[in-house]
């Protein structure tokens, strides 16, 4: 059984020590300081690189997002991740996740059970009393093959593969996981995901990179950052952050990001029967017609002009703004100092028959492409001192078309455009 995930979408890093940003060419981390050996395998960072100077470097361990290098309004190139230097900087328990695959089952499984086929599975709790990304050891922390090569359209690629196999976290089947990084020519770092099982499974896979528009040093807040979410429906959670089985309409709500908005906006804003001051966790329910690639969110900061848009075929996307990383002292570094967009299928998807199913046959193929765009005002037809302040997600909106995004990331006509590109206010 074949699964595809194709995502395009602007990553995130973990907190990135140190490293300034730079007006030339961009500065990458050292490949020497995450070469490595564990459990017998090789363990090495790649780099990925176009002809406008976008770079991102990458680790076969858990297929980690170190850095993504783009530039800003003033040319100067910046650092939109937040990662770390070095390879042992991953092993720090709070830094699991970050910039990491996630799997089996990315997000979280109810009291670490499901039902499949008449078979109950009880998986490892690592996660209050449910499980979290895949279990104790998921991808996160697994060494993948890797290969890097150019495809057809002269786009640098990264190809990882890993076998998990049957019963590892008490997953059933044997597993085959594809997941292939590429930077392609008008600046998308795009993720496809292909999985092939022997026995049924539940799979849901999805990349948790931390991002920060600002670049540099990462110690800014990214409360500055306008967000833009296509969706009008979320899954509410109980305490432990399981969905209801509710989809729930967002209108009148602090979480509703049809129009864009500053994220420190609302989490610093006076508390009511939304509270959210310690930031954002939450599914939103994609808004779309068909299972073709769609934009599923958008993130802009003013002050480095950088935009980074989020595409892909999945039915949910989380929001999440780093609430773990939140430090009592509001002046210290780091504070609300990421945010993660992680497409995906909904939360505990496998105990809720009313979700789309999460279940992975053999024989069967799905696709799921995301995609993440960075783009700037000097890009062909888009100006961005028009700052899209008062777009709001229509009812037949889906994205709008940079002229730096090819037409086919979308799979579909786009005429849902209007003549310069942008999307109708």
């Amino acid at each position: 059984m074949k699964k595809i995930f194709p995502l395009c979408m602007a990553l995130l890093g973990a907190v990135s020590c140190c490293k300034k940003t730079q007006p030339g060419e961009p500065a990458l981390y050292s490949a020497a300081d995450f070469d490595s050996t564990i459990d017998g395998k090789a363990v090495s960072l790649y780099t990925l690189k176009n002809a406008n100077g976008m770079a991102a470097q990458i680790t076969n361990y858990g297929g980690i997002i170190v850095d993504v290098w783009v530039p800003a309004k003033d040319g100067a190139f910046k650092d939109v991740v937040l990662g770390y230097p070095k390879l042992a900087d991953y092993f720090v328990p709070e830094n699991t996740f970050a910039g990491a695959i996630t799997g089996r089952y990315a997000n979280r499984i109810a009291n670490g059970k499901f039902t499949l086929d008449g078979k109950e599975y009880s998986l490892a709790i690592n996660n209050g009393p449910n499980t979290l990304h895949g279990g104790i050891v998921g991808f996160s922390k697994k060494v993948w093959d890797a290969r890097t090569f150019t495809n057809d359209a002269g786009e640098q690629a990264l190809e990882l593969i890993y076998v998990s196999p049957d019963g590892e976290e008490n997953f059933p089947g044997t597993l085959t996981t594809k997941v292939v990084y590429t930077v392609t020519v008008d600046n998308q770092l795009r993720i496809d995901y292909t999985a092939t099982t022997d026995a049924p499974t539940v799979l849901n896979l999805t990349n948790h990179a931390y991002f920060n528009l600002h670049g540099g040093d990462h110690k800014t807040s990214v409360n500055s950052h306008r967000v833009t979410i296509n969706a009008d429906r979320y899954t509410p959670t109980d305490s432990t952050l399981i969905p209801t089985g509710e989809i729930a309409s967002l209108d009148g709500s602090a979480l509703d990001f049809r129009t864009p908005t500053t994220i420190g906006e609302r989490v610093l804003g006076p508390d009511s029967a939304f509270n959210y001051r310690d930031g954002y966790d939450h599914n939103y329910v994609i808004r779309r017609s068909s299972p073709d690639v769609v934009e599923a969110a958008e993130v802009y900061e003013p002050s480095t002009g950088i935009v980074m848009t989020v595409l892909t075929d999945t039915p949910g996307i989380q929001f999440f703004t780093g609430k773990s990383r939140v430090q009592q002292d509001e002046t210290a570094p780091f504070y609300r100092s990421a945010f993660a967009l992680e497409a995906q299928n909904y939360p505990d998807a496998p105990n809720h028959p009313d979700f789309p199913s999460a279940v992975l046959r053999p024989a069967k193929l799905i696709a799921k492409r995301p995609f993440t765009v960075f783009r700037r005002g000097s890009c062909s037809m888009i100006i961005l001192r028009r700052e899209p302040a008062k777009r709001r997600f229509p009812p037949r909106f889906y994205g709008f078309r940079s002229p730096c995004l090819s037409e086919t990331a979308f799979g579909r006509n786009e005429s849902l455009f209007g003549e310069n590109g942008w999307s109708e206010y």
